[in-house]
């Protein structure tokens, strides 16, 4: 149990639903790190390094700079539908045995709708970069108003689908918590509170596409960790427990 359980614990429940469950959060997980790496850290490397070197090898007015940060969006964005789908069916297995999964499962459901609107966006975002990157002229905080000046359905499809996608990631939290309880596995409580920050930094980042603000690079710098944290503590407290 890899110190899981402590002595005179309550023994971990291992019906069929719950090791269905865990084995699908152990997925999600996985998924969910990858996820991080393409959706998260890499684009904001890239970003923080063609904001603080403009004349350096990226730059923001570089030509295909904002089509390979659009296509690791979008191949990010889909391996974290695929860990939020993963999460939502272990959720949804495990409801029927523990009713406290029921609202995690639905707003992860609501989520993956979520998510399906960001995927949209992206490929308007790799469609139209050329655009974007005249607009942009070097200013990320005018990136939402780029978009709603040459692409209206991509920035308010990314409007969307950010907030929706970011109840799922609340739905996470609950379940995973849940799961920690359920389970008796510190490591797993560890990953919902690291998912839990980082839903609370992203909206910082966001907000800085309609109005610039001091101090949001230092966010753009813990997102990446956050984000990597959050699946490793899940995996690595639900791994052992998987018979």
């Amino acid at each position: 149990m890899s110190g899981n359980v402590s002595a005179g614990s309550e023994p971990i429940p291992h019906s069929e639903q719950d090791e269905a469950g865990l084995y699908r959060i152990v997925t999600g997980a996985a998924l969910g790190f990858a996820a991080a790496l393409l959706l998260v850290v890499v684009p904001v490397a890239f970003l923080l390094v063609a904001a603080y070197a403009p004349g350096g090898f990226l730059s923001l007015q570089q030509t295909g700079l904002l089509d390979a940060i659009g296509l690791l969006v979008l191949a990010g964005a889909i391996l974290f539908l695929l860990s939020l789908f993963v999460y939502r069916r272990a959720f949804a297995h495990l409801r029927k045995v523990d009713r406290r999964f029921l609202l995690a499962s639905v707003l992860c459901l609501i989520g993956t709708i979520g998510f399906l609107l960001v995927l949209v966006a992206a490929i308007v975002l790799v469609g139209s970069a050329g655009s974007l990157e005249s607009c942009l002229s070097g200013h990320p905080s005018h990136a939402l108003t780029c978009l709603r000046s040459g692409q209206p359905l991509g920035a308010y499809t990314g409007l969307v689908g950010f907030w929706l996608a970011w109840l799922g990631g609340v739905g996470i939290v609950l379940g995973l918590s849940a799961g920690a309880s359920r389970f008796k596995t510190r490591e797993v409580g560890v990953g919902a509170v690291f998912y839990a920050i980082l839903l609370l930094a992203l909206i910082g980042p966001f907000v800085a596409l309609v109005i610039s603000f001091p101090g949001v690079q230092y966010l753009l710098v813990v997102v990446p960790f956050l984000s990597l944290l959050a699946p490793f503590f899940v995996y690595r407290g639900a791994d052992p427990l998987v018979p």
